[in-house]
């Protein structure tokens, strides 16, 4: 059956204006090398406290990794006002930041970050083909903020878009796992491995998506906030809420793993960056603005340019912290990577991969309720 033709309307065309603005938003993501070949950090950038007050807890440091994007707000947000510090005492803080998964699974697995945030997909495959062996999910951080944009001169009747080019932040990733999932929803043919067929997947990272949607080598993209945000006011309009896809809108999007040795060796440290964690998120929801106004000076301290407060306010909505891990939807993402052959190794295996004992000691301590881990604890096995 052929495919659809789509009219295309050449970017070129468009006002000078408009292509200004998506080479800016492009350089928010651009960041210069920093320590151990992992993370990243703009020069120069202005110093947050590393250390509280107060003896060390059990470890003299601690080194916790993120991203600088809107579904990591609570470690932008905790470290930029101290929220970790005062829980740590006199443990050092060491941070990095990572522009993806597999650059902090692999810091992980070296020893370079203690405790990282990052995306379900990355967590589950380090955890498998490491035997489970290589990492314990300890709490969940965010729930939704993904979305499917394309060009907005780009003809799509309904959500039909087979025959464009969307990109994903890289194969097998969790944004590239939930479109091949939806895609084979549709009934349209998708090779999951080169991206070809119905629909060709362009897999590219979050720094080249923005540049080669203003250029038009790719019709759209399924990507995380601010990214989304980013692509529509480029000129792009949101077709697929990826919310509106999951029973009740809520979806694993970012999660907080650790190292097992350092979990086994410092309890109290990890419980101390969740206990922080855990207040950050209690800020952010109570003082939405001064958080959003924390997020973003945080983003600026380590890329060296601040988020356009249009692109911010788009994305943030989308966003919800939680430290729930939605375990049942991080099982459900596991099951369809696994019928994509996108897993590394068998959803079965996830047994053990989270730990929400430390979690749920500091909800009890707030008097708060226990979260759920669907059976896949440590404590369950």
């Amino acid at each position: 059956m052929p495919l659809p033709e789509r009219r295309r309307t050449s970017r070129r065309s468009r006002r000078p204006l408009r292509a200004a603005l998506a080479l800016h938003l492009l350089l928010l993501l651009i960041v210069g090398a920093t320590g151990c070949g992992y993370g990243s950090r703009a020069p120069g950038a202005a110093a947050v406290p590393t250390v509280g007050t107060g003896p060390p807890l059990s470890a003299e440091s601690v080194s916790v990794g993120y991203f600088a994007g809107v579904t990591h707000a609570t470690p932008l947000a905790a470290v930029q006002e101290g929220y970790f510090t005062r829980e740590l005492g006199g443990t050092r803080l060491r941070t990095q930041v990572f522009n993806g998964g597999p650059s902090a699974l692999e810091a992980l697995n070296a020893g370079a970050v203690d405790i990282a945030w990052m995306g379900p997909s990355p967590a589950i495959n380090g955890f498998l083909r490491s035997g489970g062996r290589g990492l314990r999910i300890v709490s969940g951080a965010a729930s939704g903020g993904v979305a499917l944009v394309v060009d907005a001169d780009t003809e799509v009747r309904g959500t039909d878009i087979r025959g464009l080019r969307i990109a994903t932040p890289e194969a097998g990733n969790t944004q590239d796992v939930a479109l091949l999932h939806w895609i084979r929803q549709q009934g349209w043919q998708v090779d999951p491995r080169t991206g070809r067929g119905d629909v060709t997947v362009v897999r590219q990272s979050v720094k080249e998506i923005p540049t080669s949607f203003r250029r038009g080598a790719i019709d759209g993209a399924w990507v995380p906030e601010p990214v989304a945000a980013q692509l529509v006011a480029s000129g792009g309009r949101v077709l697929l809420d990826e919310a509106d896809l999951w029973d009740g809108g809520g979806f694993v999007t970012t999660l907080v793993v650790v190292d097992p040795s350092f979990l086994k060796d410092h309890p109290d440290v990890v419980e101390a960056v969740l206990r922080g964690a855990v207040r950050t998120n209690a800020w952010l929801r109570s003082r939405p603005a001064e958080g959003r106004a924390a997020v973003n000076r945080a983003i600026e301290r380590l890329t060296g340019r601040p988020l356009p407060d249009r692109v911010l306010d788009a994305a943030w909505p989308h966003v919800r912290l939680t430290a729930d891990p939605l375990a049942a939807t991080l099982a459900a993402q596991a099951e369809r990577a696994e019928r994509l052959g996108l897993l590394g190794g068998s959803r079965n295996a996830l047994d053990g991969i989270l730990d929400l004992r430390p979690l749920n000691r500091v909800l009890a301590q707030r008097g708060e309720k226990a979260v759920d881990d669907a059976g896949l604890g440590v404590a369950a096995h």
